[in-house]
């Protein structure tokens, strides 16, 4: 199964990237699924004007990119909070490629404060049933992400690697019920 780590904050300093690097060498070094990071800071898309419904239909520029989604069985969405709602590049991303139909989805979001991105994951939920996808119920919210992890995506409080775990196992089981 080949699962794309989508990190939707557009940041130049994000935090929340912390997050999603940490799931991507967590994930390929413990599931034996191919797990790429896909940063939204790498494909800075214009505004949504047409989607993409096919590869075929991809603009050459873009093309790298329409792989990966086209390519990816399953997701797993990181992105921080803006104003209680996830982030505008993931939306916008998420846009171009509009029906993901019957690919499982994890909903990660993180925040410096105590609520951790929990009125983006609401949110989120109504995004992925939009998509077409499939969301695991399980989330991994995190709060006070600067201190759960460094710079480099390294987890520094050993507290949190327990919801961590449960988020994983959860999230592997539906994807790999979903995928066969």
């Amino acid at each position: 199964m080949k699962i794309e780590i989508i990190s939707g904050s557009p940041r130049h300093e994000s935090i929340t990237v912390r997050v999603a690097q940490f799931l991507q060498k967590y994930l390929s070094e413990t599931a034996t699924h191919e797990v790429n990071l896909l940063d939204v800071r790498d494909f800075p898309l214009p505004a949504i004007q047409k989607v993409w419904t096919s590869i075929e239909a991809v603009p050459a520029e873009w093309k790298s990119l329409g792989e990966r989604v086209f390519s990816a069985d399953a997701f797993i969405l990181v992105t921080p909070e803006f104003n209680g709602g996830y982030s505008p590049a993931l939306k916008n991303l998420l846009d171009h490629f509009p029906k993901q139909s019957h690919k499982p989805f994890g909903i990660v979001t993180a925040s410096v404060g105590a609520m951790g991105g929990m009125r983006a994951s609401q949110q989120m939920l109504l995004l992925v049933g939009a998509l077409f996808g499939i969301v695991s119920p399980q989330m991994l919210i995190t709060p006070l992400v600067d201190k759960k992890f460094d710079a480099e995506g390294n987890l520094l409080d050993e507290g949190f690697l327990k919801q961590i775990e449960v988020f994983i196992k959860e999230y592997l089981w539906l994807a790999e019920k979903l995928v066969k």
